[in-house]
């Protein structure tokens, strides 16, 4: 049976590669796992209809993630925190909280894409680094300040 297959798969081929492998390889567990459609005419153009919305999505995607890197560029984020004596903080400030801070001034983030090597332990301005798209970084300013 010949199968096209979707995705690269080690010992078959890459996506888009046509591959003679027996029935039921691909019966039971290529096609079932989606990775590999039977080799006919209508599954080949649904693939290459896929290649081209995947394409569009993954081109959509990087231009809201560039606009999105332009407007952090002026946008400075303000935590503030409980500080005991000698303004030491309870806690610290995580990716978590600068999601929220930066979804309260109206721009979503994901805390996934903020790159925190450590949580933020001390008072100070911060420049933190984050990552919208594969091809597309930006930093944001926090400045944690005391309550």
């Amino acid at each position: 049976m010949e199968i096209l297959l979707r995705q690269d798969f080690e010992g078959l081929g890459s996506a888009g590669d046509t591959v003679k492998v027996k029935d039921g390889y691909a019966r039971n567990y290529l096609i079932p796992k989606g990775i590999g459609y039977m080799a006919n005419e209508a599954n080949k153009r649904k693939y290459e209809n896929d290649i081209k919305q995947q394409t569009w999505r993954l081109a959509r995607d990087k231009k809201k993630a560039e606009e999105l890197a332009k407007t952090l560029v002026n946008i400075s984020c303000t935590i503030t925190v409980n500080v005991g004596e000698e303004d030491k903080m309870f806690g610290s400030v995580t990716a978590q909280n600068i999601a929220d801070t930066l979804a309260a001034q109206g721009f979503t983030v994901d805390k996934r894409k903020i790159l925190l090597e450590e949580p933020i332990k001390s008072l100070g301005i911060y420049s933190v680094p984050l990552k919208l798209h594969n091809e597309v970084d930006a930093t944001v300013k926090v400045w944690v300040v005391k309550e």
